[in-house]
């Protein structure tokens, strides 16, 4: 028995230490707290201000969370406090408990704040229920200070706890400190807002929007309080220039590392803009993998027909996506005003167009090969000269086409490039 015993626990240390390793070789968590919240409350009733229902969904989010993480607090009859602790710090699940535990405590807050209006004592229950919540937001940004955390995370959890500080000073009425706190908070999100992806960056703009008015009130609070406001506002905005330098530094190294492995923006005629959805991300990579094998060998024609549908795909996918943002392909809009999306379908649209340049040349080349060849195989119409003046024709429609596409409009050289081609076209033909 007690060899038995002692075989299992020397089983369960080598177990330990080989996950111990596995974590190590494990790439660090990115834990996207802002767009993770926006997303649930949206979809949870924060859409139409319903406080309650957006606690009750985090409640029950907690629950699932520890009984699939293990960690229930006892059971029926007994409470045992568990806490996630950076030993827990296996399974990026973890750091969802706290994260829905302030945002449960939060929404609580507003909920009463609502109820206020009518029964003013439950202001008292509202700034105990926001202190909880800075607790939670604390222990979650200590959590993430972790070394199986990246830079972005602890950049994020940094400004959530700051803004989560903010608020409590906020309704406090203690207006220095929640100015600094939601200041600091600004800063940071500014600072990722400048670090991350065109299409990462709408969420953390939004939030900076909603940071100003409060930030403004302070500002008069203080000023109204005998302060000077102005002198508390260029204290609070040379932060700007040295908060948080190294960790951004390494963000931005970061971004730049993932950016190479996912194709999260792309870069045409000096312009970056965003690339989604997942389908468009996938073509760009196959015509990345395209060229680089046509520097060594030039595709066929086969090639380029399967080429071109999945080109096509793309092109759909990001109509949808366009419709579900309520971008009009059709408003006519020139130069910098073009929206990421409508841009990116300019790209998707060129690439079709001159994919199909290329696999009608190869056609062109067919066709003259038959013409000097003479002669006429059976069951196969013979090639004429017709044929390859009308491919040339069509040529000359794709670049036409190209001459159109949105964005452009200001693109001298383009204009000039696509004109050249056409010239050399029309003599061909």
């Amino acid at each position: 028995m007690v060899v038995a015993e002692v075989k299992q626990e020397t089983c369960e240390e080598n177990s330990v230490e080989s996950l111990r390793t596995d974590i190590a070789a494990e790439p660090l968590f990115t834990f996207e707290i802002l767009k993770i919240i926006k997303d649930a409350q949206q979809q949870h009733g924060l859409r139409h201000g319903d406080y309650q229902r957006y606690r009750g969904y985090c409640k029950r989010r907690i629950r699932r969370l520890r009984k699939v993480l293990h960690l229930a607090q006892g059971d029926r009859r007994h409470f045992k406090r568990k806490d996630v602790t950076h030993a827990h710090l296996t399974d990026e699940r973890y750091l969802y408990i706290p994260l829905m535990q302030a945002e449960r405590a939060w929404s609580y807050a507003m909920q009463l704040r609502q109820e206020a209006n009518t029964e003013p004592r439950k202001r008292f229950h509202l700034s105990s229920r926001l202190r909880k919540a800075t607790v939670y937001a604390d222990l979650l940004n200590n959590l993430c200070e972790s070394e199986k955390c990246d830079a972005r995370t602890k950049l994020e959890a940094q400004a959530y706890v700051a803004w989560m500080h903010g608020s409590l000073f906020f309704e406090l009425k203690n207006w220095k400190p929640a100015m600094e706190n939601l200041e600091k908070a600004l800063v940071v999100y500014e600072k990722l807002c400048g670090a991350l992806s065109e299409e990462d960056q709408l969420v953390y703009k939004q939030k900076c929007d909603e940071l100003d008015p409060s930030l403004r009130f302070c500002a008069y609070s203080i000023k109204d309080a005998g302060g000077s406001a102005s002198s508390n506002l260029e204290e609070l905005l040379s932060l700007r220039s040295s908060v948080h330098g190294d960790l951004l530094d390494t963000l931005m190294s970061q971004t730049r590392e993932r950016r190479s492995e996912v194709l999260s923006e792309a870069e045409w005629r000096g312009r970056t803009f965003g690339v989604r959805p997942e389908r468009v991300r996938g073509f760009l990579l196959a015509e990345r993998a395209l060229d680089k094998c046509a520097q060594g060998q030039r595709p066929d024609i086969d090639q380029l027909e399967r080429h071109l549908i999945d080109c096509k795909d793309a092109i759909a996918a990001v109509r949808d996506e366009m419709k579900a943002d309520n971008v009009s392909a059709k408003t006519k809009q020139t130069g910098a005003s073009v929206s990421s999306l409508q841009y990116l379908l300019s790209y998707l649209t060129y690439i079709r167009l001159n994919r199909t340049v290329e696999r009608n040349l190869l056609m062109v080349e067919s066709a003259r090969a038959a013409l000097s060849d003479n002669t006429e195989s059976e069951g196969t119409r013979r090639t004429r000269p017709q044929d390859v003046v009308r491919l040339y024709e069509i040529i000359l429609i794709n670049l036409g086409e190209m001459q159109q596409l949105a964005g452009l409009e200001d693109d001298s050289a383009f204009h000039a490039e696509v004109e050249a081609k056409a010239t050399v076209y029309k003599a061909f033909r």
